[in-house]
């Protein structure tokens, strides 16, 4: 089934060094930006992270330290990437809890601060757990009937993610056939950072996802204990909810002054 699309959407996959969204980097990134007139562009290409891959990453994509140490580097690129995703709803595989974060950090390490706020993300592993509950190879024979014989290349799994949704609308008819449908279909709950450490509640306020105040108002808690926000910026929190505790904090004051 084509998707019905009001803008782009981009299906991305990402290969890198570890799985802490905060801390590894990419080493390969594939793309396919598909139009709302069907057309598909697909972008594919190797980094140099600029650490060591380690070995248990190699053994996951095959790409070795030897095999990017030609690459360009991520801020090197960073502005030609933004450009192609600028504007663009994006797609993925298990990507509302990792892909995006890492892109994201990965972005504003390189300076450049792109605004998803706006977007929608679609991720197509949380629709599969949700009626079949089953991984992306298995996902692949069970929509498409085909083997993902080139699992963890960042291109082969880009093109079986975008099949693979294409697959679920023709399955299910109850799923509707929209970007907007999709993403809140395949989110799991309202974060107002990408790695899940800052949620909303139901009146839409900022409140923490983790720890000794979990449930409580970020707002609130900076108020009477400046020291936890002191301790999350020192601490080891992705850059992105470092933006977003900073931008809390910043609005909290101008409003009680």
């Amino acid at each position: 089934m084509k998707l019905n699309l009001k803008r782009p959407i981009i299906f991305f996959d990402l290969e890198t060094t570890g799985v802490d969204t905060a801390r590894d980097r990419i080493v390969e990134i594939s793309m396919i930006k598909v139009m709302p007139d069907g057309e598909e562009i697909t972008k594919t290409r190797r980094l140099n992270p600029g650490m060591h891959i380690p070995a248990e990453a190699t053994a996951v994509h095959g790409i070795t330290d030897d095999d990017v140490k030609d690459c360009p580097t991520f801020a090197q690129v960073a502005k030609s990437l933004e450009q192609f995703i600028r504007g663009c709803d994006f797609g993925g595989f298990n990507s509302n809890r990792f892909d995006l974060p890492v892109l994201v950090e990965e972005f504003l390490r390189a300076g450049v601060d792109v605004d998803l706020k706006r977007r929608r993300f679609v991720d197509v592993q949380n629709i599969f757990h949700k009626k079949e509950q089953r991984t992306l190879v298995a996902a692949y024979k069970f929509y498409c009937d085909k083997d993902l014989a080139e699992a963890h290349s960042a291109e082969a799994d880009t093109k079986a993610t975008y099949e693979v949704l294409k697959a679920q609308l023709d399955r299910y008819p109850d799923l509707e056939n929209d970007v907007d449908k999709l993403a809140e279909f395949s989110s799991r709950g309202e974060t107002a950072d990408y790695a899940g450490r800052i949620l909303y509640n139901e009146k839409g306020e900022e409140i923490f996802g983790f720890g000794k105040y979990k449930g409580r108002s970020v707002a609130e808690i900076f108020r009477v204990e400046p020291s936890y926000y002191a301790w999350m910026m020192n601490g080891d929190f992705p850059l992105y909810t470092k933006k977003v505790i900073t931008e809390i904090r910043m609005r909290d004051k101008m409003q009680n002054r």
